[in-house]
């Protein structure tokens, strides 16, 4: 390596103007990420923060001083965080279960598959709110309902299952495992289709059967990519609404009411329970931080990276 003695005093000066102006350019790369952080994840976290301190509503949010009352949560959140708990195990298992399935169907290369991969992924584009409306009239209880519709014709009972506590959560599951599963279907079997097929056809030499190539050599192959699901499900789960807003409401009852829902209802449906509202946003957040960091600190250990 090349002494900086060994160089005329101008080139020492042209070198450190070189690596000054590579540094700003490194950081002019990043500073729109930069800001887009601070101006849309930063400063909003403060500030919620902020006003989980105060008492007030959304027209005058800092109209008394409460310190951290705000963090003393009242009975329904705990209703709430166990419904939002109820609609992640629900969403996680469905959605990363017909995922897989869908993409072990569609990993041959047949004309079949190329239409189903469009077909399954359509469901993706449709907006929430669209979705949600859309099946709200698939699953009403009235006479136009046309799941109901198909069923009495079969000669099957009425389902009430948006107005039933026992069937209204796991009808917005399915709403939105419809929604999803056709997006992280084609995650996974691009994952799949980039195992080597030489390991397959070692294990078809070995006498190994289909079943135990799939849970032995596909599922470790692909396990980045089912992390990457697990994450994604889950904090997505936690921030579920317009489906949930939509299609019931938070009914019936409580039953589907969601941490977001609770969130969104103490903040500009009632008064004077904005910081309550915040308060509760910031113990969503911390608990998902706390599923991130053990998803990173226990699950990614079996995670099998090539």
């Amino acid at each position: 390596m090349t002494s900086l003695s060994s160089f005329t005093t101008e080139q020492v000066r042209e070198l450190k103007r070189i690596k000054r102006r590579s540094w700003l350019m490194s950081y002019a790369m990043i500073l729109p990420a930069i800001l887009f952080l601070l101006a849309f994840v930063i400063y909003p976290t403060v500030s919620m923060f902020i006003m989980s301190l105060y008492y007030g509503n959304a027209m005058n949010p800092y109209k008394k001083f409460k310190g951290l009352a705000n963090y003393n949560v009242r009975p329904d959140f705990w209703v709430a965080l166990r419904n939002t708990a109820a609609y992640t195990g629900m969403a996680l298992v469905l959605v990363m279960v017909l995922s897989i399935l869908f993409a072990q169907w569609m990993y041959k290369s047949r004309k079949l598959n190329n239409v189903a991969q469009t077909v399954f992924f359509t469901p993706h584009l449709v907006a929430g709110v669209s979705a949600g409306f859309i099946w709200s009239w698939l699953m009403s209880s009235q006479p136009y309902g046309l799941f109901n519709t198909v069923f009495n014709a079969l000669g099957f009972s009425t389902v009430r299952w948006l107005d039933d506590s026992s069937t209204a959560m796991f009808s917005i599951v399915l709403m939105n495992t419809w929604k999803n599963v056709g997006y992280y279907c084609l995650i996974i079997m691009s994952a799949m289709k980039s195992i080597p097929t030489e390991i397959y056809e070692s294990a078809r030499l070995d006498g190994s059967s289909s079943i135990k190539t799939f849970f032995k050599i596909t599922i470790p192959m692909i396990s980045p990519q089912l992390f990457f699901l697990l994450i994604t499900i889950t904090t997505g789960s936690f921030k579920v609404f317009d489906s949930v807003r939509i299609m019931t409401n938070g009914g019936p009852g409580d039953a589907t009411r969601v941490l977001s829902m609770y969130i969104y209802d103490y903040a500009f449906e009632r008064n004077n329970t904005l910081g309550y509202a915040c308060a509760a946003g910031i113990l969503m957040m911390l608990l998902m931080v706390a599923v991130t960091v053990f998803d990173f600190g226990f699950v990614e250990k079996k995670v099998h990276y090539q």
